[in-house]
């Protein structure tokens, strides 16, 4: 049997295995009482998870990307204005992605490394009636972290509606959705939550959901639709059973046990974990020479670096090395930078051994 390497990219991450002798576990029927009754407590659940007590849960089968696509197909009727900041590769897809549901797109760009100050986000919103506004509180492809709270206030002020991607932070990194005034936050299972991938799950405001209702057209998009949806979710979290799509059923078994470990481990607990673990492995990097994307460490994700490899290094052969040294990073991801950096992911039941692993395995490529 092969020995098991590490896995530290930024998603998948290793789980718990509770986590997975729950995915484990014999498939049940998707309206059987048990399994009824753990789709509802995973709802309540990710309300407290986002911290946002009014909000509409919505569990789906499918990747973060498809989270993104459905708070896009939606809120977003053909000629309505969007403006997305963008610190990396994931913001640029939500701008692709909005046009095609007809949005007429406004693409606030960051410089790699780099993030964008809420003042400019203002002088734009200042000139023109937008209806959306979305950002990415961590961008997997430059480990950039954008602070939500003055972009919440922003759209509370310009009465826009706020999305925010949180594919690489939920779970992981500060959020309070409700106070911060965020009408959607979005993620997906195979990152900070602790989940193998497979789920897509987002939690809505009354406010977006308002703007949903009122819509003159349909979504453009059948599965998306929350008109579908939302009956299947209140329908189980009222003890019910339910049907538009078959869910997966063991992976919303492994979402409960992950979501009661992470509010059993305390959301403040857990934030300054993940906090403490990436700030002394930016330092241990920066001790060995190396140079992070992020520009400052004010910015830098805590679930995630982003890293540029050794000066007259390979990067094939570096990742290769780290791969043998039993740890399993990922390269860039950035088009313009793909081939100068690689990422580590450090998130859900991530600890200082694991993060010393790494160290060690880097140390090793560059012949330390």
């Amino acid at each position: 049997m092969k020995e098991k390497k590490l896995l530290m990219i930024p998603g998948p991450v290793e789980s718990d295995p509770a986590v997975m002798q729950a995915l484990g576990a014999p498939t049940t029927s998707h309206t059987a009482p048990d399994f009824i009754t753990s789709f509802g407590n995973c709802l309540r659940m990710m309300r407290q998870v986002w911290e946002c007590p009014d909000g509409q849960p919505f569990i789906m089968a499918g990747s973060g990307t498809l989270a993104m696509d459905m708070a896009g197909a939606n809120l977003v009727e053909p000629g309505d204005k969007a403006l997305v900041v963008s610190t990396g590769y994931f913001g640029d897809r939500y701008a692709d992605l909005l046009r095609r549901y007809g949005a007429e797109v406004t693409v606030l760009k960051a410089e790699p490394g780099e993030t964008v100050e809420p003042h400019e986000i203002e002088e734009i919103l200042e000139t023109t009636d937008f209806k959306l506004l979305t950002v990415t509180h961590v961008d997997t492809s430059t480990a950039v972290r954008v602070d939500p709270r003055p972009i919440g206030e922003l759209g509370i002020k310009y009465g826009v509606i706020t999305i925010l991607d949180g594919v690489c932070s939920v779970a992981g990194e500060e959020l309070y959705q409700a106070e911060w005034g965020i009408d959607v936050v979005l993620t997906a299972s195979q990152k900070a939550l602790g989940v193998p991938p497979g789920l897509a799950l987002l939690v809505v405001s009354p406010k977006a959901m308002e703007v949903w209702e009122n819509r003159k057209t349909p979504p453009g998009n059948f599965y998306c639709d929350w008109k579908h949806w939302l009956p299947i979710m209140k329908a189980y979290e009222e003890g019910n059973p339910s049907y538009f799509g078959t869910p997966a059923v063991n992976l919303v078994a492994a979402l409960e046990v992950s979501l009661k470990m992470i509010l059993e481990e305390g959301l403040d607990e857990r934030v300054m974990r993940h906090k403490t673990l990436a700030s002394e492995f930016r330092r241990r990097i920066k001790a060995l020479g190396l140079k992070m994307i992020p520009v400052e460490d004010s910015i830098s994700a805590n679930t995630l670096s982003a890293i540029y490899y050794p000066e007259g290094i390979d990067s094939g052969s570096f990742l290769a090395m780290v791969n043998q040294a039993g740890v399993i990073v990922a390269p860039g991801l950035l088009p313009d930078l793909k081939t100068s950096y690689f990422r580590v992911g450090h998130m859900g039941q991530v600890n200082a051994s694991d993060m010393e692993n790494v160290v060690s395995a880097i140390e090793k490529s560059m012949g330390l």
